[in-house]
């Protein structure tokens, strides 16, 4: 056993009700789509928008970001397989979900959205998600960390986890009597999760940032990918493609939304891409 390390030894599964189980994982998800939606609800409900503008948006968020994270996943990370099996792409209760595809998806409803809704910029309305967004993916981070899934490579580090639920643990970091514990890379991530909602929170309420429509968005957009860009390099690669790659698909996927972040940043400060 490492000197120090953290045994995590957590049941994905909260509840066991007869042959159904209520996973950790989906309780996030749930968990987050409601606080997510209650923030804002609010929001937009101080600013003087109409009620239904919330209730149409959650629906969108809901159906946009998970058919997006599935179809992320099987597209970027896994198609040979699911190009011959396109029937398991359905199966999203056996997991597989990836935050970029999610993202992309997202970003396209959210358009379409803004186009029949709000009449405004996508980006008017982003700005004012973007403290919901960050606490989704803190919520779905925590699943992962539930389900002792997408952590990181040894470390002698004194927070280090033995994830021994986990058979790709058990396989690559408990060999010979001697486990070797491994980054918590779900933490990280939701702390930088939690950067994001800070930052963008006081952007917003605190200086009013939002009057440069796509500021906030930009900033938070740099520091989500950011981060992720950097801690790619601390995880294990989440397919058998990525073992040779320099940069991994994640980082890949992590370029584009990093440069939208800089244009954002770049153009709220010109006043035709403020007009809402």
């Amino acid at each position: 056993m490492a000197l120090a390390s953290i045994v995590w030894d957590v049941d994905p599964v909260l509840v066991h009700l007869g042959s159904i189980e209520i996973r950790w994982y989906g309780l996030m998800w749930g968990l987050g789509f409601i606080l997510a939606y209650e923030m804002v609800s609010r929001l937009l409900k101080k600013e003087g928008y109409p009620d239904d503008w919330s209730d149409k948006l959650f629906i969108y968020c809901i159906v946009s970001s998970v058919i997006g994270a599935r179809l992320g996943h099987c597209l970027f990370y896994e198609w040979d397989y699911y190009g011959a099996h396109p029937v398991e792409i359905l199966k999203i209760w056996k997991g597989g979900l990836a935050s970029h595809g999610g993202v992309f998806a997202l970003i396209l409803a959210l358009i379409w959205y803004s186009k029949k809704v709000t009449k405004k910029s996508v980006w008017w309305l982003f700005d004012r998600m973007i403290p919901a967004v960050a606490v989704v993916c803190m919520c779905i981070r925590f699943g992962n960390l539930m389900n002792s899934e997408i952590f990181g490579f040894p470390t002698t580090l004194p927070w280090g986890f033995e994830f021994i639920r986990s058979r790709e643990w058990q396989e690559l970091y408990n060999q010979n009597g001697v486990a070797q514990a491994c980054h918590p890379t779900q933490i990280y991530e939701m702390l930088y999760c939690l950067v994001a909602l800070v930052v963008s929170w006081t952007m917003y309420h605190k200086f009013h940032l939002q009057k440069r429509v796509g500021l906030i968005t930009g900033v938070s957009l740099i520091i989500f990918f950011g981060a992720r860009f950097g801690l790619e390099f601390m995880k294990n690669p989440q397919v058998a493609e990525e073992v040779n790659m320099t940069l991994n698909i994640g980082q890949w996927l992590s370029v584009p939304l990093i440069l939208l972040g800089v244009y954002l940043i770049v153009a709220s400060g010109k006043k035709r891409f403020n007009k809402e």
